[in-house]
């Protein structure tokens, strides 16, 4: 099937948008504050936690970010207001950081206070490798001013077991260890899923083993597999780690599981006008998913 996939991954991008809208649908909250609220109460009620994150990147003039900002500053009020159980997530180019890295930091620093305020988790996502240094630079800042804040660290770049390290040195309490979806060249990445994979376990191993909070964001099932028997094979307590996954994608039979057997499990949230470019992305990051909306589409032209 996976040539059947990725067959369908280049065939996907030359449907309408409105085709592609019908289909990805569920794999975000739609493009409003109070669709995004809805999804998230639902899914604390039924025992799931969840991170919110406004749909954007690679914000190309200083001015726009002021929108984004003022989003997430009205995210954080609904999130407080309504007691619902959720971080939120953002990225820095979203605030301009490849444009001017200072306001940058000053349109961070401002939703920072926010979260202070309203007693909020923030998870600064990783973008591609062009910003590692500057993102991990923040993270670092970041803590100072405000504990709870959280970073990600990619397992396909070469580079991130020496961060997390370096991060461990410096006091991190609390990373997401995902796969990674940009396409970087072989330099610095690995290309393999396989050795993709091994990294991902081993830095989940070295963050637990360092006293690091892991949220475990993978949808691959034989890797979960594998994380959930080292946790309990260590005996390692629900309270240093979770399970994290995107909205939407099928693997709701195993995230019960594990909710059931007392693990957490947290869903990435994703809402707002920026969904099409997100959709894209999801499906370069895994082609699998091209066969679930293959499947979606059928399903609907058939009901």
């Amino acid at each position: 099937m996976e040539w059947f996939n990725n067959f369908l991954l280049n065939v996907v991008p030359l449907a309408p948008k409105w085709a592609v809208r019908l289909v990805a649908k569920k794999y975000f909250a739609g493009e409003t504050l109070e669709s995004a609220a809805q999804e998230i109460q639902s899914l604390n009620q039924k025992g799931f936690y969840s991170t919110a994150d406004i749909l954007g990147e690679n914000v190309e003039d200083i001015e726009e970010v002021q929108q984004p900002v003022e989003s997430y500053l009205e995210l954080m009020e609904k999130i407080s207001d309504e007691n619902l159980n959720s971080g939120i997530s953002l990225k820095l180019t979203q605030l301009g950081l490849k444009i001017d890295k200072e306001q940058a930091w000053k349109n961070f620093e401002k939703l920072l206070e926010k979260a202070e305020e309203q007693n909020i988790f923030v998870r600064i996502d990783m973008e591609d490798s062009s910003c590692t240094d500057d993102t991990l630079e923040f993270y670092q800042k970041a803590r100072k001013k405000y504990p709870d804040t959280g970073a990600v660290l990619q397992s396909y770049l070469y580079r991130s077991e020496n961060d997390l390290l370096e991060m461990v040195e410096n006091g991190t309490t609390n990373l997401r260890i995902c796969k990674g979806i940009y396409t970087e060249p072989p330099e610095i990445s690995y290309q393999e899923r396989e050795l993709i994979s091994d990294n991902f376990f081993k830095l989940v191993r070295l963050g637990l083993e360092n006293d690091v909070y892991i949220g475990i964001a993978t949808h691959d099932l034989d890797l979960i597999e594998r994380c959930e028997n080292f946790i309990e094979d260590n005996d390692i307590e629900p309270e240093n780690y979770e399970f994290q996954a995107l909205l939407g994608v099928p693997i709701e039979k195993t995230l019960k599981r594990l909710r059931d057997n007392g693990h957490k499990v947290r869903y990435y949230v994703p809402f707002g006008g920026e969904w099409y470019a997100y959709s894209m992305r999801r499906l370069q990051e895994n082609p699998d998913l091209a066969g679930y909306i293959f499947k979606d589409f059928f399903k609907l032209k058939s009901s």
